[in-house]
């Protein structure tokens, strides 16, 4: 039922990577990322198999959003991490931890879109690894 619903997004396959990209990226912003692979990736690769997509390329895009997910409120656990470790002396703030970090979110996004468009970017390495 889930695969016939994403699947059937406009836009064909990529419209269908997008959902699935956009749903894990909102799910991470609330769940730990093991909760998210225990719960996304049993949904998720049928679908991924089904687009044709590359399945080394496909799990390798989910985890960098998840990574870029990880930085970004409200659960954001490395903020938390990144405040925790400061020091008392430095005044250090969450505003400010959550600005600093908006510059590597938006670079992660950008990697994404490379990584899309140019997915040998991804596959490069796995491939010299088969030879």
């Amino acid at each position: 039922m889930v695969t016939e619903l994403i699947l059937s997004t406009p836009s064909g396959k990529w419209g269908a990577f997008a959902v699935i990209m956009f749903i894990c990226f909102i799910r991470a912003m609330f769940i730990d990322w093991i909760g998210i692979v225990f719960i996304m990736v049993p949904i998720i690769t049928p679908i991924g198999y089904a687009l044709k997509f590359d399945p080394v390329w496909f799990a390798i895009m989910v985890c960098v959003n998840l990574q870029m997910s990880f930085m970004t409120p409200p659960f954001a656990m490395a903020i938390f991490i990144v405040r925790g470790a400061a020091s008392k002396e430095v005044g250090l703030t969450m505003t400010k931890v959550i600005k600093g970090v908006i510059p590597f979110v938006i670079l992660i996004m950008m990697g994404i879109l490379l990584c899309t468009f140019f997915p040998e970017l991804v596959l490069w390495l796995p491939g010299q690894m088969i030879k």
